[in-house]
């Protein structure tokens, strides 16, 4: 529509234009440029200069009052979008490729199990086809309701005449050049056996086989003639599990579920598997033993594995009865007859394809009393299957905490408790610390403690704010009772440091030292919460000339750290040389070694936080439990008496939670929720509802129309095509969707960059004291993009780079510019792993994040900038400048679209700038005189 203006002179023009008293007219500009004379490019603002006269960006001569300023606004707002137009990004895209990424996003990976089942496809299976003829995708929102009747109809026509054709179509889930459009799934459906390597050991068959029984139970006794077998039987004799074999044995044989409970280092892990394959090969039925044991870590797996093989006097793999498979990694055992350890997620993977999990005989479930998410679903999964296949035997292994409540949730299934072996382990608290280092802390940061939680976006649960009052109240009392065991100078550094919610790094330093100096032989084991403190502490250690000589092997030890890196972990060092792991709370139960005799808990564990009312979600250090404290302590006494080290003081440890909170009750439910309908578990509401302690109708809500703002589920709460993809990455799927872009449009090795540090954190620190040059660092690597996250892509090429050049042109790139080498490091590893999944899901053909063929729009800077924003909405508010002159500075609103949506509203973005963890990214500013955007991410403290 258009309007006239002016007094009453002015009237509507019959040809859709704005018509004056002059008589001018000016065509409303609907963004493909106006529609005068000449070539059509130019806009009748020239012809109103050409008439009247006036110079090129004044306005005609004749114009009076008012009409001048509607001239000014015309004129600039024409302007803008001519400049606009001529600044937009050009993306490179040849036909092949727009064909391929048409395909790629209307494709979902047939379900191999779903022809042998008989389920009928889902509605949202159906509009997935209907989609790809088309030509929308769910990248593009909902249809709108004609068209999915008329999708419907045409697919139902479509079905009925490829039945008479007495052939079927299938999505094919790989690279496009591998496709074959003359090629059916007939093949495929006869025999369901995936490509990928992850399900190689899902579908192998296993049937009774006699000559199969007699040879395994040959090798068996062989094996006991095998010296090296007989030196670790006699170790294997020794430990409590062994000691319970004939009682397992005969439970697990008579029970269909059993929880296993046992103290740390009692053997459950690696003797329970071997009593339950050893038993089937001398009953003469080793051929239809097939024993899976879950593990909530990739490391834990592959250890497990390797001591499992070697306590069986065999090589890890290669067809032998003990095997691992982690993800993008597998030594698999042989067909019958034998044992696997792999990851939570492995065994969800697997229930895609085969919801029954038909191979497996025995499925062992270790280490669920750490109540992670993966763990809690499969808890859930596992119930419902013992439903459905009488055959299948459940163990449930958990350290002693809380068995009981495991045992409930399985129907008062029966339990089994295996004694620990371990020696007395000394215990000392932080006064204990300080009185023996002397040591006191310096530099400590004198902000009061609510003013330090509002920097750095601490969110605590009203239960913890309970607890904290009733430490303050506490305190005067407790420290009177110290008073005449410890010295003063303790006392008050003991106040100190915990007011203080950083963990002190130099007093961990310090009681290294004193450990190295003052006490025997053994390992150190530190424990602190994460990467940023293990990594510094390392350094702080590098720094030291006594730390640097051949007397000490330092290793870091992380889950995301490489596999190999991890396994040096094991490896006991040469006499007079004295090992230090820094671990996470990956150390505590998932692995074990042996030769720990020092234990340094640093009281804090790393712990993500969803508050509800505001949708954000923040990763702190939080206080330990009485759980973590037992299970790190029990690490000390493995093989001599032992101490640990509690940085923590009395009254705290008093103070301290039982347990965890479980993961599923405090954290963002999106991933979840997208696996839940992968794996056709139905409603998502009501599945969480069954699970040991389901989270809140809220959270589940907010998760639910999250994903539906995000187009990744229908209405309906059936996947979509994007939905589907989502699903299969492992990140958070705002991040998923953008990796996804990043492939689609030829720009993966920057986005792959920004998803990492997204996931895991931003490669740069600042030093106290610093922070100013930090800043002008962090600007010149901008390169005056604007953007936090182009910032953080220009950081890591030039880290790249420099890398290439040599490690000292490493260290001296790192060091200028603040940013933090293992950091980087890691954020490549992830970047690797990234296009592995995108790889086997076929968006890119080569697991190089650089490769050239996915990276022909990498050096397109607006481009990264729009996929950011398209990747990460509605997570995303415009900055606008405000012009007051008595309150100078910029408001920040959402984007139109996303007000319906909570995780874009008012809520996150005023607690965003309250927490002032992250500032807000400038991903899509072109200049610095327009409004900008910037996108919200899920904060990470």
């Amino acid at each position: 529509m258009s309007y006239g203006y002016g007094g009453g002179g002015g009237r509507r023009s019959r040809k859709g234009g704005r018509e004056y008293r002059d008589g001018s007219r000016e065509r409303l500009d609907r963004g493909g440029g106006g529609g005068g004379g000449g070539g059509g490019g130019g806009s009748d603002l020239d012809q109103d200069r050409g008439a009247g006269g006036g110079q090129r960006d004044r306005p005609p001569p004749h114009l009076r009052g008012r009409e001048i300023g509607l001239w000014y606004a015309r004129y600039g707002a024409v302007r803008r979008k001519q400049a606009d137009r001529r600044s937009r990004a050009v993306v490179h895209m040849d036909e092949a490729r727009e064909e391929h990424i048409t395909k790629l996003l209307n494709s979902v990976q047939s379900d191999p199990t779903r022809d042998s089942r008989g389920a009928q496809s889902s509605a949202s299976d159906a509009w997935r086809t209907a989609a790809s003829s088309s030509g929308h995708c769910y990248f593009d929102g909902d249809i709108p309701e004609e068209e999915k009747q008329k999708l419907e109809e045409e697919e139902q026509k479509k079905t009925s005449r490829t039945s008479q054709r007495g052939s079927s179509t299938a999505a094919k889930d790989e690279p496009p050049d591998n496709w074959d459009e003359d090629d059916e799934d007939d093949v495929e459906k006869e025999k369901p056996m995936s490509e990928d390597k992850d399900l190689e050991f899902l579908f192998q068959e296993v049937v009774s086989d006699t000559s199969v029984d007699e040879d395994l139970k040959r090798d068996l006794q062989s094996k006991k003639t095998d010296r090296n077998y007989k030196e670790m039987l006699k170790f294997r004799e020794k430990l409590p599990s062994f000691g319970k074999k004939e009682d397992l044995v005969r439970l697990i044989n008579s029970n269909r579920v059993l929880v296993v409970s046992g103290e740390t280092g009692c053997g459950k892990t690696t003797q329970v598997t071997q009593f339950i394959l050893d038993d089937h090969i001398s009953r003469g039925r080793g051929s239809t033993c097939r024993v899976v044991c879950t593990q909530p870590r990739r490391i834990s797996a592959i250890s497990v594995a390797e001591r499992v093989a070697a306590e069986r006097a065999e090589s890890v793999g290669n067809g032998n009865s003990c095997g691992y498979q982690i993800r993008l990694q597998s030594r698999l055992p042989r067909r019958q007859g034998s044992i696997l350890y792999c990851t939570t997620g492995i065994i969800l993977q697997w229930l895609r394809s085969d919801p029954l999990l038909s191979s497996v005989s025995h499925l062992v479930l270790d280490e669920i009393h750490e109540r992670n998410l993966q763990s809690d679903v499969l808890l859930v999964i596992v119930k419902e299957l013992l439903n459905l296949r009488d055959d299948l035997k459940v163990i449930l292994m958990s350290a002693t905490l809380n068995a009981e409540k495991f045992s409930k949730y399985f129907d008062k299934c029966p339990m089994i408790h295996i004694p620990g072996l371990a020696f007395p382990v000394e215990e000392f608290l932080l006064e204990d610390i300080i009185e023996m280092t002397r040591y006191r802390p310096q530099n400590q940061d004198r902000r009061p403690a609510w003013k330090r939680r509002f920097w750095q976006g601490h969110q605590s649960r009203s239960e913890k704010e309970e607890k904290e009052e009733e430490y303050k109240e506490s305190w005067p009392c407790y420290a009177r009772t110290l008073q005449g065991r410890y010295s003063d100078s303790t006392i008050e550094a003991v106040e100190m440091l915990d007011t203080d919610e950083k963990i002190d790094l130099e007093l961990i330093l310090a009681l290294i030292r004193h450990i190295v100096l003052n006490e025997g032989e053994g390992a150190i084991l530190v424990f602190l919460p994460g990467w940023d403190n293990i990594s510094s502490l390392n350094d702080l250690l590098m720094a030291q000339q006594m730390f640097r000589s051949e007397r000490f092997v330092i290793i870091p030890l992380h889950s995301l750290m490489p596999t190999v890196n991890q396994t040096q972990v094991f490896k006991r060092p040469p006499p007079g040389v004295r090992k230090i792991v820094i671990a996470t709370n990956i150390a505590e139960t998932s692995i074990t070694i042996d030769d720990v005799v020092y234990v340094i808990d640093g009281g804090k564990i790393k712990e993500t936080n969803f508050d509800t009312d505001n949708n954000i979600s923040t990763m702190t250090a939080e206080w330990v439990s009485l759980a973590n404290a037992k299970q790190r302590k029990g690490r000390a006494g493995r093989v001599q008496p032992g101490k640990c080290y509690h940085l923590y003081n009395g009254l705290r440890a008093s103070l301290l939670e039982a347990y965890q909170l479980p993961e599923i009750m405090r954290t963002p439910l999106e991933e979840l929720c997208l696996q839940i309908k992968i794996l056709k578990l139905g409603s998502i509401s009501r599945f969480l509802e069954k699970a040991l302690d389901p989270p809140s109708e809220k959270a589940v809500n907010l998760a639910i129309k999250s994903l539906t703002d995000l187009n990744a589920l229908d209405h309906a709460e059936n996947l979509t095509a994007l939905g589907f993809h989502l699903a299969r990455l492992p990140v958070e799927p705002h991040i998923g969707k953008l990796i996804l872009f990043g492939a689609l449009l030829g720009c993966l090795d920057p986005v792959l960059t920004i998803a990492a540090s997204l996931s895991f954190k931003d490669p740069f620190f600042i030093p106290l004291g610093k922070e100013k040059m930090a800043d002008m660092r962090r600007r010149t690597l901008s390169r005056n993009s604007k953007s936090d996250h182009l910032t953080i892509v220009y950081a890591f090429k030039g880290w790249q780079e420099a890398k290439q050049r040599g490690s000292r042109y490493e260290r001296e790139y790192c060091w200028d510019n603040f940013l933090s080498a293992n950091t980087l490091q890691m954020l490549h590893n992830m970047k690797g792993q990234f296009a592995e999944h995108l790889m086997s899901a076929g968006f890119v053909s080569s697991r190089d994040p650089k490769d050239a063929k996915s990276n022909i729009n990498s050096d397109n800077e607006k481009l990264i900038k729009a996929v950011i924003v398209a990747g990460l909405y509605p997570k995303v508010a415009m900055i606008r400048p405000s012009y007051s002159k008595k309150r100078p500075g910029s408001s920040c609103t959402t984007a139109p679209r996303c007000r319906r949506s909570r995780c874009c509203s008012s809520g996150e973005t005023s607690a965003s700038r309250k927490t002032r963890t992250r500032r807000p990214s400038r991903s899509t500013a072109g200049s610095s005189s327009g409004p900008r955007r910037a996108s919200l991410t899920s904060l990470r403290v």
